[in-house]
């Protein structure tokens, strides 16, 4: 039943109790089954990315991707956290080999992954804070991933997440998010910055507002993807891009 039908049965339903001799019955002229939904068949295809740009494969940025992939679980969307750190990431050294090939010219985990991002429908990505702004790992690998391949993760929905001892979090989440804002994905929110804080991944289990953030950030971004699957099936698209215009100021 769609919302205007839905309108329409409860007015004539209520027609025909103010005004019996009327006989209006909402079942004669719209079907008054409640809306129904394959909720199941359309969770069952979604996956939400969790970039792991520790260093340290399970330390506290691990704590908090875990914490978001349970509220994700409960939610009925499923979720794959990938390290990346497990080997030197070499930055973007601007050779425009990725703007004919879509992929990158060294051959590593960020070629890995760009032939996988049609698999997920949502992307977040965590980082300790070091020296106040995101890791040296996470760092070169989203320069280059979105360098060569933002196309495929355009209108998909992206969130970052810090993890801290004390300070230089909103200044590491700036960094992260503005990868979101200059490739069309809208963000995430939470209940307030998506941060943990804590020295070892004890600590961070002790941050009991930070895990909160962290679950209600999982429960947001399987409410959007949701949104955005049922959008698309009822053929509601991305908007069209205008041709590309690109100014360096210089006249």
């Amino acid at each position: 039943m769609t919302r205007r039908e839905a309108l329409k049965y409860m007015m004539l339903a209520g027609l025909g109790t103010l005004v019996p001799w009327l006989d209006l019955k909402a079942a004669d002229t719209v079907d008054a089954s409640p809306l129904k939904t394959d909720k199941k068949r359309m969770n069952d295809n979604m996956k939400v990315l969790l970039l792991n740009g520790s260093p340290h494969k399970e330390g506290c940025t691990y704590t908090a991707l875990t914490e978001i992939a349970g509220a994700l679980d409960k939610e009925g969307v499923g979720s794959e956290i990938i390290h990346i750190a497990d080997k030197p990431v070499s930055g973007c050294m601007g050779c425009g080999f990725c703007r004919k090939s879509g992929r990158c010219v060294v051959d590593d985990k960020v070629n890995e992954l760009i032939v996988r991002l049609d698999e997920f429908d949502g992307f977040i990505f965590g980082s300790p804070v070091h020296y106040a702004s995101a890791s040296g790992f996470i760092t070169p690998f989203l320069d280059r991933l979105f360098y060569a391949a933002s196309r495929k993760m355009a209108y998909k929905p992206g969130a970052a997440v810090a993890s801290c001892r004390r300070a230089g979090s909103t200044a590491t989440l700036d960094q992260l998010n503005k990868y979101f804002t200059i490739s069309n994905m809208p963000i995430v929110p939470s209940q307030y910055w998506n941060m943990v804080h804590g020295f070892t991944h004890d600590d961070v289990r002790k941050d009991e507002e930070g895990l909160q953030i962290m679950r209600t950030l999982g429960r947001n971004m399987a409410w959007m993807i949701k949104c955005f699957g049922l959008g698309k099936e009822a053929g509601i698209n991305p908007p069209e891009p205008e041709p590309r215009i690109s100014t360096n100021f210089i006249k």
